[in-house]
Formats: C-alpha cells, structure tokens, sequence
C-alpha cells in the first residue's frame, strides 16, 4: 500500500464524515438559530429553551435519516474491509 492509496481512503473516509454527519448539524445549526431569534425579539434568556428544541430537531432527523446513513456507513466499512487483501498484496 502506497501513500497514494492510504490519502484516497483517507479522503473518502473524511468525505463520507462530512456527508453523514450534515443532516444532523445543519438541523441543529438552524433550530439553534431560530431559538436565537426568538430569545433576542421576546428577551427570554432561559438555558433549556435553546437546548430542548436542539435535541428533539437531533432525535427526529436521526429517526428519519438515520437508517441512511447506518447503510453508508456500513458500506463504505465493506469496501474497506474487502480491499485490504488487494491492497497489501
């Protein structure tokens, strides 16, 4: 195995990090900013009023993603899993 080789599926392994993991910091990224908003116009600062929603938007995009991003994981593992015997030999 090559350097080439140990950069290419290190790349794909950061690629496939970033796409499993934007649903879900893309949703709390926005609920957090729309409790922002709301916390400034109506002037409540209270600490589970930013947190609670964050968690639930987490649960329900993880209930609904979820399974898609269990398959990619496992497939990319698979792949990696199945090239090891042609890349060290």
């Amino acid at each position: 195995m090559d350097s080439q080789q140990v950069f290419t599926v290190g790349q794909q392994a950061l690629y496939l990090l970033l796409m499993v993991s934007a649903p879900v910091l893309l949703t709390v990224l926005a609920v957090g900013l729309l409790v922002s908003i709301f916390q400034a116009a109506t002037q409540i600062h209270e600490a589970t009023l930013s947190f609670v929603p964050k968690v639930i938007a987490c649960v329900a995009v993880l209930a609904v993603v979820g399974p898609w991003m269990l398959t990619t994981i496992v497939e990319f593992i698979q792949r990696t899993l199945q090239s090891i015997p042609t890349a060290v030999g």
